[in-house]
């Protein structure tokens, strides 16, 4: 990280108040912006960082090492753990075969986190949901047996246990007993009979896009776990903590400012610091491993959890803001990053002391929205390429 320019919060609040002009959008211009963002009464004294992505430098900071709640921008260190220790191609297949014995069947899975819990929603997204598994196989064991199904034995292998839960949940409404066993991959292959139904989901990369776009939290959470099951840890939310934790020392971040109850932002508990945040930002975009990110990022005005902002508080943001949103009662948090002209910025404001009303978030939403719009700008040179067509003209 390169030094810091100078700038406090205290010394730009009070001396600087004016608007920069349309034309000034370098690191001092960005900043006075920042200083009044921190000092906006909407925000009740939020954590701020902001960091000029071509040199690394932090433009500025307010409350930068208060541990505050991050909400869903958590998702960003789920994202990072997800392309560190898993092949961005890899896909999870699972199937679902007629089992070795009479009134059985064989689950065979690879924690898929793509199947859904909502039949509607999987037909919507071309999604394998749990009750089109449990209609499939018992249609199957009737085939099989020609009785009506009363009992069922299911044989499985790398199921979520709340997605075993689910499934005991369907058979139970259509009045079948069933029974689970355990057992390892080889003894599910080995045990499977005629296939009945196999999924595949999308790419790692494709699932990490998606929970990023639209915070889908069962998505991020699962795979923060399977991230941390690659890379030796538990295959809970305590080895998800040590994950993000040794994957942020080796990105060289001070990781002393985190606490890590879940993968996906939920947990009040969960605490970052905008210093830690801001240099997570700022390793993503040159690392051309984690860049990757970005693409999967909320527009501004175009897509995601962001495709209703800026349309009327910041018009000329519309585009130019990529960022992950965070909502948790009385917490409202964005991370990403700003084009400004010719300058890039990678920021993240947490406000995490709101009182806990929609209106008070709703407030802080477009009070964020409103000062990047100050900054937004689309890169100089479509203004200079522009101005000079219309000089030879």
């Amino acid at each position: 990280m390169k030094k810091f320019l100078g700038f406090t919060a205290a010394i730009i609040a009070a001396s600087v108040l004016a608007i920069p002009s349309a034309s000034a959008f370098d690191p001092m211009a960005a900043a006075t912006v920042f200083a009044r963002l921190a000092a906006a009464p909407e925000l009740s004294n939020p954590s701020v960082s902001l960091i000029d992505v071509k040199t690394g430098a932090v433009v500025f900071e307010a409350n930068g090492l208060s541990q505050r709640k991050p909400a869903s921008t958590m998702k960003l260190l789920s994202a990072v753990a997800t392309l560190k220790y898993l092949d961005p191609q890899k896909v999870f297949a699972t199937s679902l075969s007629l089992g070795p014995v009479p009134n059985s069947i064989v689950i065979n899975g690879e924690f898929d986190p793509w199947i859904s819990t909502n039949s509607q929603v999987a037909v919507k997204m071309h999604r394998t949901s749990y009750p089109r598994l449990a209609a499939s196989s018992l249609s199957a064991v009737q085939k099989e047996t020609g009785k009506t199904v009363k009992k069922l034995k299911i044989y499985y292998n790398e199921l979520y246990s709340s997605d075993l839960a689910n499934l005991k949940s369907l058979y139970t409404k259509r009045h079948v007993v069933v029974t689970f066993v355990n057992v390892s991959e080889e003894q599910a292959w080995a045990s499977a009979g005629d296939q009945v139904v196999a999924s595949t989901s999308p790419t790692v990369k494709e699932i990490m896009d998606w929970f990023l776009l639209w915070s889908d939290n069962l998505l991020a959470e699962r795979m923060g776990r399977i991230a941390s099951k690659a890379a030796g840890n538990e295959f809970n939310d305590v080895g998800v903590s040590k994950t993000f934790t040794t994957l942020l020392n080796e990105m060289g971040i001070d990781s002393s400012g985190i606490v890590v109850k879940d993968a996906s932002g939920l947990s009040r508990e969960n605490k970052v610091t905008a210093s830690l945040m801001g240099q997570l930002l700022y390793k993503i975009q040159i690392d051309p491993v984690f860049v990757q990110i970005v693409d999967g990022l909320p527009i501004g005005g175009k897509t995601g959890t962001l495709r209703h902002r800026y349309l009327q508080t910041a018009p000329k943001a519309v585009g130019l803001v990529k960022a992950k949103t965070g909502t948790l009662t009385g917490v409202v948090s964005l991370a990403g990053y700003l084009q400004s002209g010719e300058h890039e910025y990678a920021f993240i404001v947490i406000a995490d002391e709101l009182t806990k009303t929609s209106v008070a978030s709703d407030r802080a939403r477009k009070s964020i929205d409103r000062y990047l719009g100050q900054l937004a700008q689309p890169f100089a040179s479509k203004v200079i390429e522009s101005a000079t067509a219309v000089s030879v003209l």
